[in-house]
Parts: structure tokens; C-alpha cells; sequence
């Protein structure tokens, strides 16, 4: 398997993850800490970027071969909207530090297709 199939795999894999785990911290009504409001807003900045989809497509365009240009294509649409998600964690760092861990490994992971 080529190497950048596997880093785009490994890419679509930690993006299910996060939406996974975004999703597990909103459905838990047993933490105080964390604000659902500010969770339900990352929840909607995940469907308004389409992250499972984009997910979704990057494991099966990756899954038998290697497409470089429709993967860039993805990984930048992607890399939009976890900059996004991004800076409203660090405006609500108080709130949401739970996630700056798993957006830091989604930015080093996504880093290596970036153009800039």
C-alpha cells in the first residue's frame, strides 16, 4: 500500500473519531464542565464542513488506490473547516479544552497534504 494512502486512511480515520467523540461529549448529561451549547456549535461547524462525508470519501478513494489530486481536494476542504473549529476551541478554551488535544493530531495529520 502506498504511503500516502495510508496517511489519508489513517486522516479519514481520526476525523471519525473526532466527530465520534464530539458527539459522546454532547450526549453525556453527567458532565458539568463542559457547556453542551458550545459542543452543539461544533457539532454544527462538523456538518456544515461535511466532515463525515469528507471522511467518508477519503476511505474509499484510498482504500485500492491512490488518487493525489482528489485527496488534496478533500484534505483542503477539510482543513477549512477545522481551522475554523479551531479557533472558536481556543476563543472558548475554557469550556471546550477537551477538544484542543484531537484537533492538534488532526492538524498534524492533515498538515502533510497541505499545500502551504
Amino acid at each position: 500500500m502506498n504511503f500516502e494512502m495510508q496517511k489519508a486512511m489513517m486522516l479519514a480515520e481520526n476525523i471519525e473519531g473526532f466527530i465520534k467523540f464530539v458527539q459522546k461529549n454532547y450526549e453525556n448529561k453527567y458532565k458539568n464542565r463542559l457547556e453542551k451549547d458550545k459542543i452543539y456549535q461544533i457539532k454544527l461547524l462538523m456538518e456544515d464542513f461535511k466532515f463525515q462525508i469528507l471522511a467518508d470519501e477519503l476511505m474509499r478513494i484510498n482504500q485500492f488506490s491512490w488518487d493525489e489530486k482528489y485527496t488534496l481536494y478533500l484534505v483542503e476542504e477539510f482543513i477549512k473547516g477545522i481551522s475554523i473549529i479551531e479557533e472558536y476551541v481556543k476563543n472558548n478554551y475554557n469550556d471546550l479544552y477537551i477538544f484542543t488535544a484531537r484537533l492538534f493530531t488532526l492538524k498534524n495529520l492533515s498538515q502533510p497534504f497541505s499545500k502551504h
